[in-house]
C-alpha cells in the first residue's frame, strides 16, 4: 500500500514531504516542550514551537508514545488531541491542537467533530479580515482542512464558542457537501 503524503513542510529553507506519522513525531519532538521564556529571550531568532493540547486520557497503542503518534487501530483523525466538550454548537464540537490555554496565541490549529463523528481540520488566526477557505481537500478520513479567521481572541472557552459560531455556517455547508458525496460514493 502506498503511503499517503500529508504535506510539504519547510526545514532549513528546504521543502520536505512528510507522512502523517512522521509529522506527528516531528511535532511531538519539536513542539510539545516549547522552549522556555528565558531561552527565548537569550535566543530571540530561534524558531519557537507552540504547545500541543494533548488529551491525557486518549488511549495510545504504545506504552511510551502519546496517542497522537501511536493511534489505536480505528481511531478517528485527530485522536489524542483535546476535545472541548463544553464548546458544542448545533451538535458540532471544537477540538484544539494548539494549546491556547497554556500560552496566548493569535494563530493555531484546531479541529471540528461533526454530529456523525466525522472530522475536519482548522488553521485559525485572530484577525479583523474575515476569511474561510480550503487548504486541504476532503478525503475519506476528514472533510478537509480550512483556514479561518476568528474575530475574538482565543483567551477563554466563551470566546472559542463565539469564534466557532462565527464559522459554523461555512463548516456545516462543507460537512454536508462531504457527507452527500460519501453517500453517493
Amino acid at each position: 500500500m502506498r503511503q499517503r503524503i500529508f504535506r510539504s513542510i519547510t526545514v532549513n529553507s528546504d521543502p520536505v514531504e512528510v507522512s502523517p506519522k512522521s509529522l506527528a513525531q516531528f511535532l511531538w519532538r519539536e513542539c510539545y516542550d516549547a522552549i522556555s521564556m528565558s531561552d527565548a529571550q537569550e535566543n530571540p531568532n530561534r524558531p519557537r514551537g507552540r504547545r500541543i493540547a494533548l488529551d491525557p486520557l486518549a488511549k495510545s497503542a504504545s506504552r511510551t508514545e502519546p496517542a497522537i503518534i501511536a493511534k489505536p487501530e480505528g481511531a478517528p483523525m485527530y485522536h489524542g488531541f483535546q476535545i472541548l466538550s463544553d464548546v458544542v454548537v448545533e451538535g458540532f464540537t471544537f477540538g484544539k491542537i494548539s494549546d491556547f490555554n497554556a500560552e496566548p496565541c493569535t494563530e493555531g490549529d484546531a479541529f471540528v467533530i461533526a454530529p456523525d463523528n466525522s472530522r475536519a481540520g482548522l488553521v485559525w488566526e485572530v484577525s479583523g479580515n474575515s476569511y474561510f477557505q480550503e487548504v486541504c481537500p476532503a478525503d475519506s478520513n476528514r472533510w478537509g482542512v480550512w483556514p479561518a479567521s476568528f474575530p475574538h481572541p482565543m483567551t477563554n472557552h466563551e470566546n472559542v464558542r463565539r469564534n466557532f459560531e462565527h464559522i459554523l455556517p461555512q463548516l456545516k455547508r462543507r460537512w454536508q457537501e462531504w457527507r452527500d458525496a460519501q453517500l453517493r460514493g
